[in-house]
C-alpha cells in the first residue's frame, strides 16, 4: 500500500511551497495571503527508491467563524489520522505561536511519526532562532528553506526510515488488482457483487454507503485477480462528514494500490467533472484504465446513442482516447464478463514488453518516414530507442539534441507506437536522452 505523508501547520508557513517543492510540481498555489489553500492537494514523490505521496492540507485555525476554516480543520484532523508520516510546519520568523502550540498538542497524542520542521531558516540567525522550537516537546527538529531547498534532503532521509523495507515478500504481489473507482452512487458494490455471485458488499441507495475499501479475491473460470472496492469519490465541496473526507483519502490510496482501475460513470447523468477529477489521478498515477458506463439498462437508446455517449468521454478525457469504454448494467449483468476480460487485456498491455531489435527496426522506419522538424537550422537525428524496465510502458529515444524535440512529434510517436503494439488503456511514457 501507497505511504501518505502529510504536511500540516497553521496558515502561510510555507506548506504549499513546501508540497511543490516534494512533488516537482506547482500544482499548490503559493501566495502571501494566509488561508489560499482551501482543500487538500494530493501529489506523487520519491526518495531513494521510495515512492510516496505527499497531501498538502489548509492551514489550521482556532476560534474562527469562517465557514471555510472549520471545513480545513476537519480536512487537517483526518490527514493526521490516515497519515503515515507528518510534517508539522513552522516558520522560524514569527517564532512560536499559540496555534503552533495548539496543534503540537494534538499531534503528540496522535501517536502518529511526526517531525517538526522549521521553514525559512536560509542563514546562520536564523538557525540559531529555530531553536526555540524545542520547547514544544515534538524531538528533533529540521531546519529547512522550501523555497531553495536546503535542508530538504536530511528531511526526506528521515521520512523514508519510517516506510516499512521494500523487501517484505507478498503473495498476491503477482496477482492483478483491479480497483473499482467512481463518485458515490454509480454502482461499483453492485459490480463486485455481481461479479462474484454473492452480496458481499452493502449496496444501498445512498451515496457513501461504502466508507472503506474492500479487497475481493476472485477465482473463477479460469482468472485470478483482486477487486478493490473503493469508497465513492466525491467533490470536496458536497463532502459534508467526516467519514466521507476520510473516503476519498483511502480512495485515492486504492487507486495507487492497484494495476488497473475501472472507472464507473453512472449512465443515466452522463460524464462529469468529478468522472474526469477522477480519470486524472488514474493518469497521474500511470494505471490502466478500463471506463465502464453503468445503469446501461436505464437509458433510452437509439442507434446512435452508444457512439455520442462515446464521444462525449473521450471529448473530455482528450487527448488521451486508446481507452476501451464498455456499456454495461451490475442489475442485469449486461457485458459483465466482457469487463473481466477487458481488465486483464489491460493488465496485460501495461506488462508488455517488446524485443529492443523489433522496436528498433519498427520505429527507425516510422522516424525516416517523418523526421523530427529542424530547430534554428539544426538537424535533430534519433539513433536508438529502447523500452526501460518500469511498470508502465516507457521509451527512451537516444538523440543528438533532445531539447528541440517538441510535443506534436512526441505524440507523432506515441501514436505510432500504439497503431503497431497494443497499448490499449495504458499510459506511454516518452523520454529523450541524449545520445
Amino acid at each position: 500500500m501507497s505511504n501518505l505523508v502529510a504536511i500540516v501547520g497553521r496558515p502561510n508557513v510555507g506548506k504549499s511551497t513546501l508540497f511543490n517543492r516534494l512533488t516537482a510540481t506547482k500544482h499548490a498555489i503559493v501566495d502571501e495571503i494566509s488561508g489560499v489553500t482551501r482543500d487538500r492537494h494530493y501529489g506523487k514523490s520519491d526518495w531513494n527508491g521510495y515512492d510516496f505521496s505527499v497531501i498538502d492540507t489548509g492551514g489550521y485555525i482556532v476560534n474562527s467563524d469562517d465557514v471555510f476554516e472549520n471545513e480545513i480543520r476537519k480536512q487537517v484532523l483526518l490527514a493526521i489520522d490516515e497519515s503515515d508520516v507528518i510534517l508539522f510546519l513552522v516558520d522560524v520568523t514569527t517564532g512560536i505561536t499559540d496555534m503552533d502550540i495548539e496543534i503540537a498538542d494534538i499531534l503528540r497524542k496522535s501517536n502518529k511519526n511526526v517531525l517538526l520542521v522549521v521553514n525559512k531558516v536560509d542563514n546562520t540567525e536564523r538557525q540559531y532562532a529555530a531553536n526555540e522550537f524545542y520547547s514544544l516537546g515534538l524531538g528533533d527538529l529540521f531546519m529547512i528553506s522550501s523555497t531553495n531547498g536546503s535542508g530538504t534532503g536530511d528531511l526526506l532521509d528521515k521520512v523514508i526510515s519510517y516506510f516499512p523495507e521494500k523487501e517484505i515478500d507478498n503473495s498476491d504481489d503477482d496477482i492483478p488488482k483491479f480497483a473499482i473507482v467512481g463518485r458515490p452512487n454509480v454502482g461499483k458494490s453492485s459490480l463486485i457483487n455481481a461479479l462474484i455471485g454473492e452480496d458481499r458488499n452493502i449496496v444501498t441507495p445512498i451515496s457513501g454507503t461504502t466508507r472503506d475499501s474492500i479487497n475481493t479475491r476472485y477465482k473463477k473460470f479460469g482468472y485470478d485477480f483482486i477487486l478493490i472496492d473503493t469508497a465513492g469519490l466525491r467533490k470536496k465541496t458536497k463532502v459534508n462528514e467526516n467519514l466521507e473526507f476520510y473516503s476519498v483519502m483511502r480512495s485515492v490510496r486504492s487507486i495507487e494500490y492497484s494495476d488497473v482501475c475501472l472507472l464507473l460513470i453512472d449512465a443515466t447523468q452522463g460524464i462529469e467533472t468529478q468522472d474526469v477529477n477522477i480519470f486524472g489521478i488514474i493518469q497521474r498515477n500511470k494505471k490502466g484504465l478500463v471506463i465502464l458506463v453503468n445503469k446501461w439498462d436505464l437509458v433510452d437508446k437509439d442507434t446512435h446513442t452508444t457512439k455520442q455517449f462515446e464521444e462525449a468521454i473521450y471529448e473530455r478525457i482528450a487527448p488521451f482516447k486508446d481507452v476501451p469504454v464498455i456499456f454495461t448494467s451490475a442489475l442485469t449483468k449486461q457485458r459483465i464478463y466482457k469487463v473481466l476480460e477487458t481488465a486483464i487485456s489491460v493488465y496485460k498491455n501495461r506488462n508488455k514488453r517488446i524485443k529492443t531489435s523489433e522496436l528498433n527496426e519498427y520505429m527507425q522506419a516510422v522516424i525516416s518516414a517523418y523526421n523530427p522538424p529542424a530547430v534554428k537550422g539544426k538537424y535533430i537525428k534519433i539513433k536508438y530507442v529502447t523500452q526501460l524496465p518500469t511498470k508502465t510502458p516507457t521509451f527512451a529515444f537516444y538523440c543528438n539534441l533532445p531539447q528541440y524535440i517538441k510535443a506534436p512529434y512526441k505524440r507523432y510517436l506515441e501514436n505510432k507506437l500504439r497503431e503497431k503494439y497494443n497499448f490499449t488503456g495504458v499510459p506511454i511514457q516518452i523520454f529523450f536522452r541524449k545520445k
